[in-house]
């Protein structure tokens, strides 16, 4: 069967490429976000798979088999998630199998491993988890380790390999990295070795970035793709070689080009984040760090505490959202709050101070504005921000202005994002 499914995979036409299915009636109503086919798409790109199309579609037997028969005829692999748990709407499996005119035969094996699972999770064992042990006879298992639902490699026709996997974003990830990547590598889906990095960046907006880099993203190899979200640019450097270590080296120079350029801008690369950076800076000093947060109502504490091993900096914040709290926890003069307002240098210099005295820290950071969307005024409008970084032997402090069609998610996920940064910039100018 192996060599079968190799046959089919190499001697397909280079110019089909691969296809992303993604099975869901919660996909179309938009009860969920497709996370799944953004990180297929990287996943795809890094290791140099060319991707041409992307496709949603419901829990409906017609359409779903419609849909592969159609992709099996342009391109040469598809990759399908959702659809395979134990309900009657998780069709794929057997819509496939029947859109080739193909049985189902139950793996004793995944069925065994299904019941195994199930017992230990002390989840109560229905026959519908039975149809999850079916496969078409001549697929290959795609196993997934942490939960019930199995994908399967299946070559139904010449030149065209279907690979499922399920809709949690957890598990499909598991199984391509253990299972697909290994596979596609070994049967010739990817005849050279792509390597990626990505950098992070602050402060610059993703057009004046390209424009501060526009000779370089001229390149083919490696190449540089921008990609902006709120807060964040980041650039995805891509090698391709005939090696691991080739492939790096084509990265350095580009990389270390792209820092000189663009200096403390570049926060990081990775799985880097501007919480974990700050946390390193930190613990680099033996310094420790506490937050008070008015309009980020917690943001910036679940950003750090999201970091493994922050409890060796970040010692609590105190949300104090309501001015009877900034003057009762953290020692805000009342005659600031009436004089000023909750939103001014004053009342967020006050609340830095005095986080850092109740937590007993070397850094703070404290945060008051307005979110939105109503609250503003022409002096201080919706959008403004007030923040403050209080040290050792140093205090910083002073507004931002956010746009208020940012809308309220918006400013204060900015201000999170915003508060970190300072902090960053305050540590590196310090050291």
């Amino acid at each position: 069967m192996q060599n079968k499914l190799n046959n089919h995979l190499v001697d397909s036409s280079q110019a089909k490429g691969v296809e992303i299915l993604c099975i869901g009636t919660e996909l179309l109503l938009g009860n969920i976000l497709n996370s799944n086919a953004k990180w297929l798409a990287e996943e795809l790109a890094s290791i140099g798979l060319a991707h041409y199309r992307q496709t949603v579609i419901g829990d409906n037997f017609s359409r779903l088999r419609n849909v592969v028969l159609e992709a099996s005829e342009r391109s040469r692999i598809l990759i399908t998630t959702g659809g395979l748990g134990p309900t009657p709407d998780d069709l794929t499996t057997e819509t496939i199998a029947n859109a080739f005119n193909q049985p189902l035969l139950e793996r004793n094996d995944i069925w065994e491993n299904i019941q195994k699972k199930l017992n230990t999770q002390r989840c109560s064992l229905a026959s519908n988890n039975r149809k999850q042990a079916f496969l078409p006879i001549e697929a290959e298992e795609i196993p997934n380790p942490s939960g019930t639902a199995p994908g399967m490699i299946w070559s139904p026709k010449q030149g065209f390999t279907i690979m499922t996997f399920p809709g949690v974003p957890s598990e499909m990830k598991n199984m391509w990295t253990q299972s697909a990547i290994p596979w596609l590598r070994k049967n010739g889906g990817t005849k050279k070795t792509f390597l990626s990095k990505t950098l992070h960046f602050a402060n610059i907006p993703e057009s004046k970035l390209a424009e501060e880099l526009n000779d370089l993203m001229k390149n083919t190899n490696p190449t540089i793709a921008p990609y902006a979200s709120l807060g964040e640019v980041k650039l995805r450097i891509t090698a391709k070689s005939q090696n691991i270590r080739e492939a790096e080296n084509l990265i350095i120079p580009i990389e270390n080009e792209i820092r000189k350029r663009t200096g403390l801008k570049c926060f990081g690369s990775n799985e880097d984040s501007l919480a974990s950076v700050v946390l390193e800076l930190l613990k680099k000093r033996g310094e420790s760090l506490a937050v008070a947060e008015s309009c980020t109502g917690g943001g910036i504490g679940a950003a750090l505490t999201a970091i493994p091993g922050s409890s060796d900096v970040f010692r609590g914040g105190i949300i104090a959202y309501e001015n009877s709290i900034k003057t009762k926890l953290l020692q805000v003069p009342e005659n600031l709050l009436t004089r000023y307002g909750a939103v001014s240098k004053q009342v967020v210099e006050a609340m830095a101070q005095g986080v850092r005295q109740t937590m007993q820290t070397d850094w703070s950071i404290a945060v008051s504005g307005l979110a939105g969307p109503s609250g503003g005024n022409k002096s201080k409008p919706i959008g403004l921000v007030q923040f403050c970084i209080a040290g050792p032997t140093s205090i910083y402090s002073g507004p931002e202005f956010f746009s208020p069609y940012s809308g309220r998610l918006g400013i204060q996920k900015l201000s999170v994002l915003k508060a970190l940064d300072k902090l960053r910039l305050f540590l590196l100018n310090k050291s």
